[in-house]
């Protein structure tokens, strides 16, 4: 039997492999048919994009994946504050040493 055109999209929506992707859809046909006793129809479909959602949800929830990028995005952040602020001394302390030494401005 032929997988959805969107098998790959769904599997790395889940974050698993096309293969275990593959092997849930094949599990969500077998459940589909011995739920709606029939094949082919509009009726057994719905059936079996219902299961596979459910079967990626819940190899999804399966999965050890923390999000720790938004973490660690915040303390690059964090880490820059210092680098940035000292920056801004330096032009500050540039512009009011130009402004102090005197430096001749052309006449306009």
């Amino acid at each position: 039997m032929k997988t959805p055109k969107l098998l790959p999209w769904y599997a790395r929506k889940a974050g698993i492999s096309t293969e275990r992707a593959e092997t849930l859809w094949r599990k969500a046909v077998r459940e589909a048919t011995a739920e709606t006793g029939w094949v082919g129809n509009s009726e057994y479909w719905g059936a079996c994009m219902d299961a596979f959602v459910r079967l990626l949800e819940e190899e999804r929830n399966t999965l050890c994946a923390p999000k720790v990028l938004p973490f660690v995005q915040s303390q690059a952040r964090m880490w820059r504050l210092p680098l940035l602020a000292m920056e801004d001394v330096f032009s500050a302390i540039h512009a009011n040493w130009q402004r102090n030494l005197g430096v001749p401005r052309k006449a306009a």
